[in-house]
């Protein structure tokens, strides 16, 4: 399954009242927060593959929710600003006023988005007896300044694992499937990877992964084109999802 949560630029207009940017800081937020094309990159992947893995795609932008995060306390990025619902910008600036009730978003597009992933997975599992998250983002060559832990690496591959439900052989396809864009990382500048909560350190059925994508390696930054290195980003995801799918 790839899965693609921060793809999106949407924001319904009752939900855009609630944001005080201007429209002109809304864009250029958009384009600092928004994976931009990793929707494509995960379409050129089911186009190529043997045997075509789902995808999971969020068709808003996560500046509505984030369906990533912890819903509670447990989510680190709450110091700042950047839980289930944000209240700062990339830049640490007021995306919301502080006093922001977020709750009405999570009960409407946070919890319907976690029920029907851990749907999608449950249903892999009731018919194959497992289930394979690839989780699909991007990130920027230079370190933005909410990244909690942006000090180290930015390879233009980050692998992103998780010590319960990450095999070593999952994360060796990968490393093996991406090694043509200049090198891997591991969880460097990003950690860990997507699993719904019902599994969540509790199923190893359920194993994931995450790939970050440093957008300098297909795209022009901040938010712009995407270039012919979509396609080769493509054609490695498929390689990892079919080598992903043949093993039991």
């Amino acid at each position: 399954m790839l899965h693609v949560p921060h793809s999106s630029r949407t924001i319904p207009e009752d939900v855009r009242r609630g944001i005080t940017l201007d429209e002109a800081a809304l864009e250029a937020e958009l384009d600092h927060i928004t994976d931009a094309h990793t929707a494509k990159i995960a379409a050129a992947a089911v186009s190529r593959c043997d045997t075509a893995p789902w995808r999971f795609v969020n068709g808003l932008s996560r500046l509505v929710v984030d369906p990533e995060r912890f819903p509670d306390e447990r989510e680190e990025m709450l110091s700042v600003g950047m839980g289930a619902v944000y209240t700062r910008t990339t830049h640490r600036e007021e995306l919301r006023p502080a006093s922001y009730e977020g709750q009405p978003l999570v009960e409407r597009y946070f919890h319907p988005y976690a029920a029907a992933m851990t749907e999608a997975v449950a249903d892999r599992l009731a018919a194959v007896g497992r289930a394979v998250i690839v989780d699909v983002h991007s990130y920027p060559t230079e370190r933005l300044p909410y990244e909690l832990h942006g000090e180290g690496p930015r390879p233009p591959i980050c692998l992103g694992r998780d010590a319960f439900h990450t095999p070593d052989a999952l994360l060796s396809r990968a490393e093996k499937a991406f090694a043509r864009f200049g090198g891997t990382g591991i969880d460097s500048p990003f950690a860990g990877t997507y699993v719904p909560l019902r599994y969540y350190g509790q199923d190893p059925r359920v194993t994931a992964l995450m790939i970050e994508i440093r957008r300098d390696v297909y795209m022009t930054e901040p938010g712009g084109p995407y270039g012919p290195g979509l396609d080769a980003l493509g054609e490695a995801l498929a390689e990892l999802a079919d080598a992903a799918g043949r093993t039991a």
